[in-house]
């Protein structure tokens, strides 16, 4: 019934590392700088490969074999730089020798500075020639970037060094040797984080609205402290994966500036990063973090840091003391990757500025169309509908003889309920398309089956304003038509709705929404088993009376009165039954 929009499709925290590991066609022009994966772990120490050259000295124009070798690895990135300076720009250009396992990569705008994989298949030899430029530092030193999987890996092993004959002999410059150490100094948080300063010297972000991390283990909270000219960010939520947060100019996915913390072997690395499109977030530079710090207990996960308000020259990170629609997330995470979100990101209802007087706001977790859609389709399939059947199939007898406005009560009644039903499918139905701007392809079968249900909902009524008259032979026809169409439409759409309250869009509490739902099939389905019974017993009752020709006309009234009473009191105790499942459903609704 609910269309693509019940997945705001991929939305922002899942991850897009800037690495080897996770470019498996070694398109990582983004790396050449740093040649660091940003995997949240640090690189191994123990050599396992090694760089090795055809020859030891060099002058411009030459060209130069140059080996990487050791164990098993998967991707690799292989770079030229002057010896005396490793974190300048590469040297020189390479050429390929078997372009099936290695490819060249333009960085800093220089064409072919670095190689790096084709595929993930494990390799175990690379072979490549590097060409001498004419500009060409006295000393050249390879270095290469190795991933072995995605937790073990090497940062700029140091190879061979390579000089011009006529240079003075090399010595490695203290202040230019390469460090792996790429983590910014983190420690531990001594204690929970607290709410009571929210709104008071805290923006705080909450949900449930007005939980405290101190005390509520399933509070999801995020604070802003404007300090001087930086900003210090609080975030904490039960989440044994990952939680992450993002600034963003829309309610949708795409440019915007995200962070992320990500629980692993006992540890948290917090991640800024941001987001392309609706892409996985991209993992930036820690550098812009201050006073990182984190903890875990008992399966909450808090971290913290500093962060200034503006960052000028710095890509990819937004300005604080603008106003922005904030997310918070969570989700699984394995191996240092996180995947996406188990719900729906927690999105404020207008847009914030965090560096402005405090406040202490909430947020939903589902679009108030894709609540509306919900709420409209549970009123039609769980209420009107149902409740209409049961009148046209057990009440005739009850209201055959009232009339209102020239037709039959019972008749007026069925009509009235059953093209509420379709209204309101109708209705909700454009909602979500309105919500997604199209079709989703990611809500599973729930956007199909609920296009059938709508089909019928709409063929249904259309029929029944073509009904042959009552004594016509076509009328058989129409009425195992009907009835076949509406059976149908009602076993769709419990299908529908089952599926729908899993999407991300509207994802009612679980297990609750499942025994919810249960509990509605067997209250009408054993509705409809006891009037069965009760019309059963009572046919037999006439038909024996008829049989032994007692013709007492007192006798028939009261038995035919007994059990009109009987199924009106059955339909007021459904009604109220079946009422009370919708309030559970509207009101988990409310509180998305």
């Amino acid at each position: 019934m609910s269309v693509p929009g019940f997945t705001l499709g991929v939305f922002i925290f899942l991850l897009r590392i800037i690495s080897v590991a996770n470019y498996p066609n070694g398109k990582v022009t983004q790396s050449c700088g740093r040649m660091i994966p940003e995997h949240g772990h640090s690189p191994q120490s123990e050599v396992a490969h090694r760089i090795s050259v055809s020859q030891q000295t060099f002058r411009p124009g030459d060209q130069i074999e140059v080996t990487l070798s050791g164990q098993p690895f998967k991707g690799f990135l292989l770079e030229a730089r002057d010896a005396e300076n490793l974190n300048g720009f590469p040297v020189g250009s390479f050429s390929l020798i078997d372009s099936r396992v290695s490819q060249l990569l333009n960085c800093e705008d220089i064409q072919g500075s670095a190689v790096s994989h084709t595929s993930s298949s494990k390799k175990t030899e690379i072979k490549v020639y590097w060409s001498a430029p004419s500009s060409a530092p006295n000393h050249v030193q390879f270095l290469a970037t190795v991933v072995e999987k995605y937790k073990i890996y090497w940062v700029k092993m140091p190879g061979p060094i390579i000089s011009q004959p006529n240079a003075l002999p090399f010595t490695t410059p203290k202040a230019t040797a390469a460090s792996l150490s790429t983590l910014p100094p983190v420690s531990h948080l001594n204690k929970s984080f607290s709410a009571s300063e929210c709104g008071d010297k805290k923006f705080c972000i909450r949900s449930p609205f007005n939980c405290d991390p101190e005390k509520d283990r399933a509070c999801f909270f995020l604070s802003f402290t404007r300090d001087d000219s930086s900003v210090i960010v609080e975030m904490s939520g039960p989440s044994t994966g990952y939680l992450s947060f993002a600034f963003s100019h829309d309610r949708w996915m795409g440019d915007d500036d995200a962070y992320i913390c990500i629980h692993e072997d006992q540890m948290v690395h917090i991640q800024p990063s941001h987001l392309t499109g609706r892409s996985h977030p991209v993992i930036d530079s820690k550098a812009v973090l201050e006073d990182v710090s984190w903890r875990l207990e008992d399966g909450i996960m808090q971290c913290s840091f500093r962060r200034n308000i503006t960052l000028p020259g710095v890509e990819n990170r937004f300005d604080l003391n603008t106003s922005y629609y904030i997310f918070l997330a969570d989700g699984v995470a394995k191996d240092g990757r996180i995947y996406r979100h188990s719900q729906q990101p927690l999105i404020t209802y207008e847009k914030y500025d965090v560096t402005d007087y405090p406040k202490d706001v909430g947020g939903t977790r589902s679009s108030l169309l894709l609540k509306v859609h919900g709420a409209l389709m549970f009123v039609a399939w769980m209420t009107t509908v149902s409740i209409g059947v049961l009148v046209a199939r057990f009440f005739r007898p009850v209201w055959s003889k009232a009339f209102f406005f020239g037709e039959a009560v019972w008749f007026q009644v069925h009509r009235m309920l059953m093209v509420t039903t379709s209204v309101l499918t109708c209705i909700a139905f454009v909602m979500p398309f309105v919500y997604r701007g199209g079709w989703s392809w990611h809500a599973g079968y729930h956007p199909y089956l609920g296009c059938v249900v709508m089909t019928l909902a709409v063929l249904q009524p259309l029929l029944a304003a073509f009904r042959p008259p009552l004594h016509d032979p076509r009328r058989k026809m129409f009425n195992w038509t009907h009835w076949g169409m509406g059976t149908a439409a009602r076993i769709i759409a419990v299908a529908a709705m089952f599926l729908g309250m899993d999407l991300p869009g509207l994802n009612l509490p679980d297990p609750q929404k499942t025994y919810a739902m249960i509990g509605f099939v067997a209250w009408h389905i054993g509705t409809e088993i006891v009037l069965e019974i009760h019309a059963y017993r009572l046919s037999r009752q006439v038909e024996i009376l008829d049989d032994d020709r007692i013709q007492i006309l007192q006798s028939f009234t009261a038995a035919e009165a007994e059990g009109h009473a009987f199924k009106k009191a059955v339909l007021t105790i459904y009604v109220c039954g079946n009422v009370t499942f919708l309030i559970i459903f509207l009101s988990a609704i409310n509180h998305l």
